[in-house]
């Protein structure tokens, strides 16, 4: 992705969650010449990867595979005597004509809410002891208390302030819904890691490969300098 995607996608989404009254902690407004002096009391959110994230899948085509994310809260799964928080939050942000990657998790548990917005397209299938998708058993799905049974491949729509409960193993994609407008999502976590709990099918990658045609907005979560 070029930086000036990047950044113009990091801008709309602040102007969502303001929109929304989502408000940020103050870390998602530092400026990347502030972090080159940021010290290690800083070391949260560098090791638990907190902030600004991006992703166009590695396929290079954001506006219809990707979107933009900020990761509030989280622990870390590598240095759990250090950062012992067993769960995260997330905001996401998705366009019309954006989609996300159909993938698993095999840690993490996760509840993916509607902040506002648009409604959200949420498709649920069961996964194979082999990771394969499974096509054909139905899924037990849990929306905001009430437990339904669906089948394979359902489509779970999601309205402002509706949730859907994403077990491990679930494979799950999503996207808006035509007509509806941008959608701002919450996501309520166990310990998030991103490097080792996404089993995409098919294949891609996570983050992006960053062409630096202009200078960064903010800094993303993979981006930070270390203390100096």
């Amino acid at each position: 992705m070029r930086r000036s995607e990047i950044n113009k996608a990091l801008r709309e989404m602040e102007t969502m969650c303001e929109k929304y009254s989502c408000f940020l902690p103050p870390f998602c407004y530092m400026s990347p010449e502030a972090w080159k002096s940021a010290g290690h009391e800083w070391d949260e959110v560098r090791d638990c990867m907190l902030g600004w994230d991006i992703t166009d899948f590695g396929l290079g085509d954001f506006d219809k595979k990707g979107f933009s994310l900020i990761t509030i809260r989280n622990g870390c799964r590598t240095m759990p005597e250090k950062y012992p928080k067993v769960y995260a939050e997330k905001l996401l942000y998705l366009k019309e004509g954006q989609t996300a990657a159909n993938h698993f998790h095999w840690y993490k548990t996760e509840d993916i809410i509607n902040r506002g917005g648009g409604n959200v397209l949420i498709r649920v299938y069961n996964s194979n002891l082999d990771e394969s998708i499974d096509y054909k058993s139905d899924v037990v799905i849990h929306m905001d208390g009430l437990r339904r049974v669906v089948p394979a491949g359902t489509v779970v729509k999601l309205k402002p302030g509706e949730s859907l409960w994403v077990t491990q193993g679930m494979y799950h994609d999503f996207a808006v819904e035509s007509g509806t407008g941008p959608v701002l999502l919450g996501e309520v976590s166990q310990c998030n890691d991103d490097n080792t709990d996404n089993r995409f099918n098919p294949s891609v990658g996570r983050f992006p490969k960053i062409e630096e045609d202009e200078a960064p907005y903010r800094l993303l979560c993979n981006e930070y300098p270390p203390a100096p």
